[in-house]
């Protein structure tokens, strides 16, 4: 069984070395884009998520040869058991339908409950970064 420092060591270096079809799939993910937040390499103990939308509880994989349905399968249980839902797609499908991928994503961020309320954010920052007066 991994450890919980060698899964965040993974997925820092999963962030440095992105797949390709990765990278074109965060292009359009990051910057809050979408109207949400997403974050790359995920650490959802035991698994490294693609990219996650904390607010929503959002997984999206980018699904290679490599991957494993039954595997994925009971990944995807694991993670519904936390309250977060996968979206998979696969390396074919974000190479040459990104706005099918897209248009899948924002219909899963519509129709997916908030986590938490706008205000305050359950993690605020130390600082007191982002507070008005």
């Amino acid at each position: 069984m991994v450890t919980e420092a060698e899964l965040y060591a993974r997925a820092k270096e999963m962030r440095r070395n992105p797949t390709e079809l990765e990278k074109r799939l965060w292009r359009h993910l990051s910057n809050t884009q979408l109207g949400h937040k997403f974050r790359r390499q995920q650490v959802v103990f035991p698994y490294i998520c693609d990219f996650f939308c904390p607010a929503k509880g959002l997984v999206v994989e980018v699904d290679g040869d490599t991957h494993d349905p039954v595997r994925d399968e009971r990944r995807d249980a694991h993670l519904l058991s936390q309250g977060f839902l996968a979206l998979h797609f696969s390396n074919h499908d974000v190479f040459d339908n990104m706005d099918g991928v897209l248009a899948a994503i924002v219909e899963a961020l519509q129709t997916r409950p908030d986590r938490w309320s706008a205000s305050p954010h359950p993690n605020p920052s130390p600082e007191g970064e982002g507070l008005e007066w």
